[in-house]
């Protein structure tokens, strides 16, 4: 680390980094004019930002909603074939035959 002294005598300008390897000097007011626009593009954006990750989660939460309905479903309509089939002794689908269809 280096550290040093120095004495800096107002010039009434400042140098302001814009990006891209490109650095100009302004005036005082006219610098605050630019940073105070750059201030409010940002804050102007990052509400824009924030309404879209909200609207985001609003989608995720219906996705995930819709996906434990139809997987309840699934699983009702699997009770239901199975019982379906026990009851009348035939084999449910992708199962194994049930005990009154063996002994029949």
């Amino acid at each position: 680390m280096l550290y040093a002294r120095a004495t800096v005598l107002p010039t009434g300008s400042v140098c302001l980094w814009l990006g891209a390897n490109v650095m100009i000097e302004y005036p005082y007011a006219q610098a605050v004019e630019i940073l105070e626009l750059s201030l409010a593009n940002a804050k102007a954006r990052l509400r824009i930002c924030d309404e879209d990750i909200d609207h985001l989660r609003d989608q995720i939460i219906t996705v995930e909603v819709n996906m434990a309905r139809v997987f309840n479903f699934d699983v009702k309509r699997r009770r239901e074939l199975k019982a379906a089939a026990s009851s009348s002794g035939a084999t449910p689908p992708g199962g194994t035959p049930t005990a009154a269809a063996t002994t029949a």
